[in-house]
């Protein structure tokens, strides 16, 4: 969430200095989900999410913009010249991940140290969890791997980064995989193919 990290993002991390108001809402949503947890007892588990695509996803996001786009011949907007990288998760991926770490609760930390705090745990009920694909990849790949998918290439308009964006997205989910013996593992190639033939038959294209 922060600006300028080492990567791959590993939930302990701090992330005190965020540079969005998106990261900032999600900060704070871990802050106050922990005291619940000390105040209440109430074991709560947050999950950090990467880069989810798949049917069903949100009008307002990459895979569906420029699929409609790309088959609309319109061009799409490609941000810090196509120099990004990002974690891509398949939804049925992140899906598994939430069956697994819902039916264990989450537990106080026996070597929680106060003196040196660990982000995504705590003497009370409390744990985080990143669910990503492990495995970085590039804007432009991504771009490339939809237009196999549909066939057509995409007319793109390659501009500046956003305020607030980040250039890379990376996670480490060696506590998923330690304590849940889990790490998604859907290629892009096979999760992109899977979106399409959804996109097409939702919207009869």
């Amino acid at each position: 969430m922060d600006s300028i990290r080492s990567q791959p993002f590993k939930t302990s991390d701090h992330t005190d200095h965020q540079v969005s108001i998106y990261a900032a809402t999600k900060k704070s949503n871990e802050m106050m989900a922990h005291t619940y947890a000390h105040l209440y007892g109430i074991a709560t588990t947050g999950l950090r999410f990467f880069t989810v695509y798949g049917p069903w996803g949100r009008p307002d996001m990459a895979p569906m913009l420029f699929s409609d786009a790309i088959l609309h011949e319109r061009p799409i907007n490609i941000f810090n010249h196509g120099k990004m990288s990002r974690d891509f998760t398949y939804i049925d991926d992140v899906i598994e991940g939430l069956v697994k770490v819902i039916d264990n609760p989450a537990k106080s930390s026996k070597n929680f140290d106060t003196n040196l705090p660990n982000p995504s745990a705590s003497t009370a009920p409390y744990r985080i969890y990143n669910i990503g694909q492990n495995a970085p990849l590039s804007l432009m790949n991504f771009v490339e791997t939809i237009e196999e998918a549909l066939g057509m290439k995409a007319k793109k308009n390659f501009m500046d980064m956003q305020d607030g964006d980040v250039v890379s997205t990376y996670a480490d989910v060696s506590d998923l995989i330690q304590d849940f013996d889990y790490k998604p593992s859907t290629s892009l190639q096979s999760g992109i193919a899977q979106f399409v033939i959804w996109y097409k038959d939702f919207y009869k294209v």
